[in-house]
């Protein structure tokens, strides 16, 4: 069972005054050593004068040596950024104040990420943008699409991102390609005929929703917090892109067509009614009918309609 690291927050102590105390150490420290190896033994005889003049010289080394080690504990943080430390094996804690501080020195930086990142040992804390390269998968009615997103996230809990998962990075890349899968077979490409039915294409907003939720449930163990997910890409995989293309411009076309002959009808009833109105006509059933058909074919029609004058009866 994975034990489930609890983030603790390290304070450490000020940075410059430690620096000046390393610093004076080492002075110090110099000095017992020339002191003890002037005093220990006669510049004439070369004989040892005083036995514990070795203590002298054995603290100043042991002085500089201490030193020397100090300055490893110095740390320097930006804003935004995180050191997560551990203290031979264990987790010490995560230092995430920006300043100089100093810690343990023994202390060691831990971030499974360091090689994809900027900051190296540092964890950022910082919004970043993963730009998921594109994949195919199915939508509801089974058509294969091609997908991409792009995911705004930040690190909430350092000490979860590194010691939960393997790798941060990946791991947020790899869930977002299984988030997509899941929240893309929940809806159709494209709305159906009746239009009451969501769709990737046209409720953009409440999949981006639901994608956020799905990424958020997988990325809560590794610390992370999904602030934004949204489709970057989205159009049908090459091997449909021209059936589907063609289903659409009938689509567009019977639409169109429709809107035509609504408004053809509609100005057909208008003409009759302004003859019947105005009583410049009278037109019985067969008349009205021949008159109904001549105008919604000139309205109807594709091309511009050729007059065919009458001057005769139509009878």
């Amino acid at each position: 069972m994975q034990r489930q690291i609890e983030e603790r927050e390290l304070k450490g102590l000020n940075g410059w005054a430690m620096l000046v105390a390393l610093i004076v150490g080492c002075f110090v420290g110099l000095a017992f050593i020339i002191l003890g190896a002037v005093l220990v033994a006669d510049p004439v005889t070369e004989e040892v004068t005083h036995p514990g003049f070795f203590a002298l010289l054995a603290l100043g080394i042991i002085v500089d040596v201490c030193s020397c080690i100090g300055f490893a504990g110095l740390k320097v943080l930006q804003p935004n950024e995180a050191l997560v430390l551990t203290l031979f094996g264990r987790y010490h804690g995560t230092l995430a104040k920006d300043g100089f501080f100093f810690v343990n020195p023994f202390c060691v930086s831990v971030n499974p990420a360091a090689p994809f990142t900027k900051t190296g040992r540092k964890v950022s804390l910082k919004a970043m943008t993963l730009n998921n390269d594109k994949q195919k998968v199915n939508d509801e009615d089974g058509n294969p699409i091609e997908i991409s997103v792009v995911v705004i996230w930040r690190i909430a809990s350092a000490a979860k991102a590194v010691f939960s998962v393997e790798n941060y990075m990946t791991f947020i890349s790899t869930q977002c390609d299984s988030a997509i899968r899941q929240v893309a077979r929940q809806y159709p490409y494209d709305v159906s005929d009746n239009g009451d039915e969501k769709s990737l294409r046209g409720s953009s907003v409440e999949v981006a929703e639901e994608l956020k939720k799905e990424l958020q449930s997988r990325c809560d163990m590794a610390g992370i917090e999904i602030m934004d997910a949204r489709i970057n890409n989205l159009a049908y995989a090459p091997e449909i892109a021209a059936a589907m293309l063609q289903r659409q411009q009938a689509g567009a076309i019977i639409a169109a067509r429709q809107k035509i002959v609504d408004g053809a009808v509609s100005m057909v009833e208008m003409a009759l009614k302004k003859l019947s109105d105005n009583e410049i006509v009278e037109l019985d059933d067969e008349r009205k009918a021949q008159m109904v058909s001549n105008l919604l074919v000139v309205l109807c029609g594709n091309r511009d309609a050729q007059p065919v004058v009458n001057s005769g009866s139509i009878y």
